[in-house]
């Protein structure tokens, strides 16, 4: 087919116009002859690109389809806990749906520098979800999911999986050695509320599923308003960013979290994780945190089994994976 052969098409009367001698319906009959590279050519455009790869990624969502039936029932049975270093943790219910929060990836602008010792994996999972938009929480792109659930506020149902995003604001004044929250100021803008810059809007996620209740903090302030208590309700796992330079929160923020919440378990997360990330992060690890705790477990490998029956007899109890991480 020929361009000059193509002819704007007629729509409820009037000419459906993309391009001088060129309609949309004409468009679509060139691409179907040509291909439809060829055909953007001869829109004389050469901005039409694919920035997303997520549509080269493998498999399908034969597993969703699978489970979307069983949404809103209950399932008994272990609740999966996965690391994957900082502050990625991928959870599965017992009826097999999967959830990945908070994927990292190194500071695209290079402003921040190496974080990460390697590329996020590119693991299977149902739904991939993040609190906040910081380059090392916001890799959604990584990890092969069905679904993208981003800074997600209010109910989902999958499955047997039900997750509540909480909005509030990230932490906004460095309590460590390293004054990282400087540099907000430096460029201008606020960093805390009420007139933050929007990439320190925080959602925090509780995830419900086989009996437990499990509170996905991010890097949210320690001092949220009391209805944000309030609507939280009973927490049975609490994820925490606790290290030994006191990056987002300090041991005692830390501490004060735990007693107001009074979690059964405790999982430290944004530490230096050697698996997965180097120094030039200047986080610590989280050891002198943990250690100072009233009973505490040094997590042998990079998964968790969780029951809710041996949960509720738990206290405060710190599960801390140290170096280990998934890596694939």
């Amino acid at each position: 087919m020929k361009k000059e052969d193509l002819k704007p098409a007629l729509l409820n009367g009037a000419r459906d116009e993309l391009a001088p001698g060129l309609s949309r319906r004409s468009f679509f009959m060139a691409a179907g002859a040509t291909g439809v590279g060829a055909a953007a050519t001869m829109l004389g455009s050469t901005s039409a690109k694919a920035h997303s790869t997520d549509w080269l990624q493998p498999g399908n969502n034969n597993h969703v389809i699978d489970l979307q039936g069983t949404t809103g029932s209950a399932v008994e049975g272990a609740v999966g806990v996965d690391f994957f270093g900082h502050c990625a943790i991928k959870i599965t219910s017992p009826g097999g749906a999967s959830v990945l929060f908070d994927p990292w990836r190194d500071d695209p602008s290079g402003a921040w520098g190496l974080w990460f010792k390697n590329e996020f994996p590119e693991t299977q999972v149902d739904i991939c979800m993040s609190t906040h938009t910081h380059f090392d929480h916001d890799a959604i792109d990584r990890p092969v999911s069905t679904m993208v659930l981003d800074r997600m506020v209010g109910n989902f149902e999958f499955a047997d999986l039900k997750i509540t995003g909480f909005a509030d604001k990230h932490a906004c004044v460095a309590p460590g050695w390293y004054s990282w929250t400087d540099a907000l100021a430096e460029f201008g803008v606020n960093a805390c509320p009420p007139d933050n810059v929007g990439h320190m809007d925080m959602v925090v996620y509780l995830v419900e599923t086989g009996g437990i209740r499990t509170l996905i903090w991010g890097d949210n302030r320690h001092n949220p308003p009391e209805e944000f208590w309030n609507a939280i309700g009973q927490v049975d796992v609490l994820t925490l960013p606790v290290d030994g330079s006191q990056h987002i929160l300090s041991y005692e923020m830390g501490n004060d979290i735990v007693e107001r919440l009074k979690p059964k378990v405790v999982i430290p997360t944004h530490y230096l994780n050697e698996t997965t990330s180097y120094t030039l992060t200047t986080l610590q690890n989280a050891d002198e945190w943990v250690k100072a705790q009233q009973s505490y477990q040094m997590v042998d490998g990079a998964s968790l089994s969780l029951n809710a029956r041996e949960v509720a007899q738990m206290d405060r109890e710190f599960m801390y994976f140290g170096h280990n991480a998934h890596t694939a």
